[in-house]
C-alpha cells in the first residue's frame, strides 16, 4: 500500500479489524516516513440489472431507489440512517443473489416487505403506487389485513 504522506510502497500493518459489511479496515505504519495512516478495503460486488415489466433492462440505480423510499417516508418519524439501512439491505439482498438480471418487481417485493417493518403509512404510500391501488376499497382491504396482523 502506497504511502500517502511520502509515495512508499512499503508500510507495515499494525491492527486489522472487520466490520458488518465484510470490509476490513487495517491501521498501517509507512517504513520510510514513520507517518501513520489507515486504509480500508471491502468486496466489489457486482449488482445486477433490473428487468422491467416491458422487457427493458437498466442498471441498479441505488439513488432512484432511495428517492422512492424517501418520497415514501415523507413527513413521517423514520430517521434518514433507516432509510439508509433499509437501502443498504435491499443493494445486499440483490448482489447476493448472484444473478445478472433481476425482474424489477423482485426489487419492489424487497421495498413494500422493508418498508411494511419500518412504518405502516410508508409502506401504505408506497403499496398505493407500487400495487397500482386506484381503488378506495382496495387501499382499504391493504389497511385492514395491517390492521390484523
Amino acid at each position: 500500500m502506497r504511502c500517502p504522506y511520502c509515495q512508499n510502497e512499503e508500510s507495515r500493518v499494525l491492527d486489522t479489524s472487520h466490520d458488518a459489511r465484510g470490509g476490513v479496515r487495517r491501521r498501517r505504519e509507512c517504513e520510510r516516513c514513520g507517518q501513520r495512516f489507515s486504509t480500508y478495503e471491502r468486496p466489489i460486488l457486482a449488482t445486477p440489472l433490473i428487468v422491467k415489466q416491458d422487457g427493458t433492462r437498466e442498471e441498479f440505480d441505488r439513488e432512484k431507489l432511495g428517492r422512492g423510499i424517501r418520497i415514501a417516508c415523507a413527513k413521517r418519524p423514520v430517521s434518514a440512517a433507516d432509510i439508509e439501512h433499509l437501502i443498504g439491505e435491499i443493494e445486499s439482498s440483490l448482489q447476493r443473489m448472484g444473478r445478472a438480471e433481476v425482474p424489477s418487481r423482485v426489487v419492489g417485493d424487497t421495498v413494500i416487505n422493508g418498508l411494511k417493518n419500518l412504518d405502516q403509512i410508508a409502506y401504505i404510500r408506497y403499496a398505493i403506487v407500487y400495487l397500482h391501488m386506484d381503488d378506495l376499497r382496495e387501499i382499504r382491504q391493504e389497511i385492514d389485513r395491517l390492521l390484523e396482523g
